[in-house]
C-alpha cells in the first residue's frame, strides 16, 4: 500500500477542492517547524506539502485516485496498477519546498503573527484551528478567501507582487569633486530573503557610484531592485540624488560658479585688481580700470565647471562685485570729496 493522501490531510477521499485547501491550512500550520518542535514535525510537514501537491492538482488528483501512489509514482510494476493506465507511468516525484509552498500559499506573508499572537498551537481546536480567533468556520476569512479565489491554483500560481517605492539618498558632493569627478561608495543595509522563500536576513552592500565631471544638482542615479525584499514585493529602486555641499568660496548657478569679490569704495571709484581662486588650484587676476557700481557682476569665460553633456567644455567665472563703503568720514576728507566728485 502506497501513502494515503487523503488520511495525511484529514480528509474523506473524493473532497473537494475547497476541502483539500481547507485541510492543508489546517494541516500546515500545526505541523509548521517554526512552531511544532516535536520530533518529526519537519517530515510531517513535508508529507502533508506533497498531498496537497497532489490532491490539489486535477491530472496528479485524478492518477492518485485510480491508481494509488504507486501508479502516480510509477512504481506499480505492471501490475493492476500499471495496467490501469496503459501501462504508462507518470513517474511523479515531490521535488518542491515545503516551505516556499507554504509562503506562497499564504500570499507571501506570516500567518503565525496572527493565528498565534494568544495562546499557542496547542490550544487549537483539534477540527477547527481559527476558532480561538473568533472566525468560526471561515466566518471572518474575507482576505484569504479573496486570495484563494483570486489564485485557485495556490501554490502552484505566484501571487502577483508588487514593486514598493524608489528609496531615495541625498548624496553630497563638493564643487572640486564636481570638477574633477570622483568615485564614491555608499554602504546600504537592506532585508534580503532566505533560499526557503519565506525567511529574511539583514545584509549590509556597498553600492559604487561614479560621479561624471560637470553633474548637476538633482542628477539622479539608480541601481535597480536593491532595496528591502520579502515574500510579497518586488525589492524598491535606490536613488541617489545629488545634492551640492556648501563651499566656503564658491556659490553655483549650472556650469557657472560665482565669486563675490569684495573691493574698497576707492577701489571701486578708482580701479582695482582682483586675485580670484579657481577650482583647481590656481589664481587668477583680473583688473579693472572702470567704474565699478554695488552689484556689478564680471564674466571670466571656461573657468566655470565642467558642461556635463560636454565636459571638455566648461561655463564661466563670475565675479560679483560687492563695495565696501566706510563706516564714517572726517571733515577734511568731506570737504575734499566735495571738490573732486561730481555733484
Amino acid at each position: 500500500m502506497g501513502k494515503d493522501y487523503y488520511k495525511v490531510l484529514g480528509i474523506a477521499k473524493g473532497a473537494s477542492e475547497e476541502e483539500v485547501k481547507k485541510a492543508y491550512r489546517k494541516q500546515a500550520l500545526r505541523f509548521h517547524p517554526d512552531k511544532n518542535k516535536s520530533p518529526g514535525a519537519e517530515d510531517k510537514f513535508k508529507e502533508i506539502a506533497e498531498a496537497y501537491d497532489v490532491l490539489s492538482d486535477a491530472k496528479k488528483k485524478d492518477i492518485y485516485d485510480r491508481f494509488g501512489e504507486e501508479g502516480l509514482k510509477g512504481s506499480a510494476g505492471g501490475g493492476g496498477g500499471g495496467g490501469g493506465h496503459c501501462g504508462q507511468s507518470y513517474n511523479y516525484t515531490f521535488h518542491g519546498d515545503p516551505h516556499a509552498m507554504f509562503a506562497e500559499f499564504f500570499g507571501g506573508r506570516s500567518p503565525f503573527d496572527h493565528f498565534f499572537a494568544q495562546n499557542g498551537e496547542e490550544n487549537m481546536d483539534s477540527n477547527d484551528p481559527f476558532s480561538q480567533f473568533g472566525m468560526g468556520r471561515m466566518g471572518s476569512m474575507s482576505g484569504f478567501q479573496r486570495s484563494f479565489k483570486s489564485h485557485p491554483g495556490a501554490p502552484h500560481r505566484a501571487r502577483e507582487r508588487k514593486k514598493d517605492p524608489p528609496v531615495m539618498h541625498e548624496l553630497k558632493v563638493s564643487l572640486e569633486e564636481v570638477f574633477s569627478g570622483c568615485t564614491k561608495k555608499m554602504k546600504i543595509s537592506r532585508k534580503r530573503l532566505n533560499p526557503d522563500g519565506c525567511t529574511m536576513r539583514n545584509e549590509d552592500k556597498i553600492l559604487t557610484v561614479d560621479i561624471k565631471r560637470g553633474w548637476k544638482e538633482g542628477t539622479k542615479i539608480t541601481f535597480p531592485k536593491e532595496g528591502d525584499e520579502t515574500p510579497s514585493n518586488i525589492p524598491a529602486d535606490v536613488v541617489f540624488v545629488v545634492k551640492d555641499k556648501p563651499h566656503p568660496v564658491f556659490r553655483r548657478e549650472g556650469s557657472d560658479i560665482i565669486y563675490p569679490a569684495k573691493i574698497s569704495l576707492r577701489e571701486a571709484l578708482c580701479g582695482c585688481t582682483v586675485n580670484a581662486p579657481t577650482l583647481d588650484g590656481r589664481t587668477i587676476t583680473v583688473t579693472s580700470r572702470d567704474v565699478v557700481k554695488p552689484g556689478m557682476k564680471k564674466r571670466i569665460s571656461g573657468e566655470g565647471l565642467p558642461i556635463s553633456k560636454c565636459p571638455e567644455k566648461r561655463g564661466d567665472m563670475i565675479l560679483d562685485f560687492t563695495v565696501k563703503f566706510p563706516e564714517k568720514l572726517g571733515q577734511n576728507t568731506r570737504d575734499a570729496l566735495k571738490q573732486i566728485l561730481p555733484p
